[in-house]
């Protein structure tokens, strides 16, 4: 498939702004390590008018009556569902995930836009009785202002979407700041909301270096509300940022989701499920299972499926249609899942399967399976953002959340039990924001998405995603 890389802007103003005059990154294609475009790097005074026309295009749509504001989103997530093959191949060209999965991550986009122009008809406020004669209260919700949105390279449709809609949708103008690695994507959901009558300057897409950009957004008066998805570190570097001007912030970080399965469950469908869950997206996924506890005594059932279902992945190119795991985006996490298995086997792991780069072009880093790992291994600590497995057996209950909640990280987390108390107990037991219960797939439109504890706060999509972007006003007339 000789699909054909679209250029790249910056988007400030309802402009589209080219490389001139601007430094540049390379985008690389992660299949074949050749560079395919070059994104344009947002200088300081870009920066600064993407703040001057994110305050002056706030003013006017937050005025935007909320049927209006609806009728925008919705016909922006007509309009994804009308470029999904494009957008999607876009996707897979720079970051490398499956056509398939692409094109199903693009559709999922275009919900989360159909769900929030229904919210924005249904903020409302309320009368509270007052205990004061003749005194009329009220509580108003309006859009918090301009938003600093920050989203990494992994999902780069949805991430954004869920950002875009939500703020959209409560009245906020945004200046958005995607991944670097993947710029394409994020401009095809710009270019859906500009074609669609978004007022111009109510959305900016900047790129340019994350530290610089975020430093310059967020110590910005105009911004009122930050929201970022990324990486712990960062989270918590832009949290101390956004403190200092005492703006609320959302975050949605990292996470090494524990999978306890009993001896009871369906084990088959447990292993051959939680392989697709553990390497979709070549395991770049903050809410994929990583850490895979078996109760001891269908450890070596489990570990036998796993294995076989591991080995049966094909490997390829996204852009074929029969990829299931495709490459990592960079190379950086291709040595850092080299880095992390040798570290592992060292301290006395066993490799079932994978365990190194694939030869020939490409980030390819072959589905790797690690059992008897021991607890000094980085692996068991560090979230590993890639095709890593760990297998490891617990014998009960109480043995099997104690792992399950040891670590920071509290973003997802599954379980698979016939018995309906033990579903019960180790529902309430763990320690995640998002729980599935003999099933993978917990993430949907209408749900919240966010995590506990270092995996951030807040939630995005459900009736909770669109709260961040407004306020409360109280006003007590007489």
């Amino acid at each position: 498939m000789n699909t054909p890389y679209d250029s790249l802007y910056l988007f400030i103003g309802g402009e589209w702004i080219g490389t001139e005059g601007r430094n540049t990154a390379a985008v690389v294609n992660p299949a074949t390590e050749n560079e395919i475009g070059r994104v344009p790097l947002a200088t300081a005074g870009d920066l600064d008018h993407a703040l001057e026309v994110a305050q002056r295009s706030f003013d006017v749509w937050r005025k935007t009556v909320p049927d209006q504001r609806a009728k925008v989103l919705k016909r922006a997530a007509d309009l994804i569902l009308e470029r999904v093959p494009h957008i999607a191949a876009q996707m897979t060209l720079e970051e490398g995930k499956p056509i398939g999965e692409a094109m199903d991550e693009v559709t999922r986009a275009a919900e989360y836009f159909e769900w929030f122009a229904e919210s924005a008809r249904r903020i409302d406020g309320r009368v509270v009785p007052s205990n004061r004669p003749g005194v009329l209260q009220l509580v108003k919700r309006q859009a918090i202002g301009p938003v600093a949105a920050f989203t990494p390279w992994n999902f780069p449709a949805i991430t954004p979407a869920r950002k875009l809609s939500a703020a959209l949708a409560a009245g906020c103008s945004v200046i958005l700041k995607p991944g670097e690695e993947s710029p394409s994507t994020a401009l095809a959901l710009a270019r859906a909301l500009d074609d669609a009558g978004l007022p111009k300057g109510v959305l900016q897409v900047v790129f340019g270096v994350p530290d610089q950009v975020s430093s310059h957004l967020i110590a910005s008066s105009v911004i009122r509300k930050v929201t970022f998805t990324g990486s712990v570190p960062i989270g918590r570097l832009l949290s101390a940022r956004a403190a200092e001007g005492v703006k609320p912030i959302t975050l949605e970080l990292g996470g090494h989701g524990p999978v306890l399965v009993f001896a009871d469950a369906d084990i088959r469908k447990a292993a051959v499920e939680g392989v697709a869950n553990r390497f979709r997206g070549t395991g770049q996924v903050c809410i994929s299972s990583t850490r895979f506890l078996i109760q001891r005594g269908a450890y070596e059932r489990f570990v036998e499926h796993f294995v076989e279902a591991t080995n049966a992945l094909r490997i390829g190119n996204g852009l074929h249609p029969h990829t299931q795991v495709g490459p990592l985006a960079n190379p950086r996490q291709l040595a850092k899942m080299q880095e992390l298995v040798d570290d592992a086997v060292a301290k006395g792991a066993r490799v079932l399967a994978g365990g190194e780069r694939l030869p020939g072009q490409g980030y390819f880093f072959a589905p790797t399976v690690l059992a008897e790992v021991p607890m000094d291994a980085r692996v068991m600590h560090e979230e590993p953002f890639g095709p890593i497995a760990i297998l490891m057996p617990f014998e009960g209950l109480a043995d099997g959340l104690a792992e399950a909640n040891r670590l920071p990280y509290g973003l997802s987390a599954y379980a698979f039990t016939s018995n309906a108390r033990t579903a019960i107990d180790v529902a309430d037991g763990l320690e995640a924001g998002m729980i599935g219960i003999n099933q993978y797939r917990i993430v949907a439109t209408e749900l919240p998405f966010g995590g506990l504890k270092e995996s951030g706060h807040g939630s995005e999509g459900g009736i909770e995603g669109i709260e961040h972007y407004l306020t409360h006003k109280f006003i007590s007339q007489i």
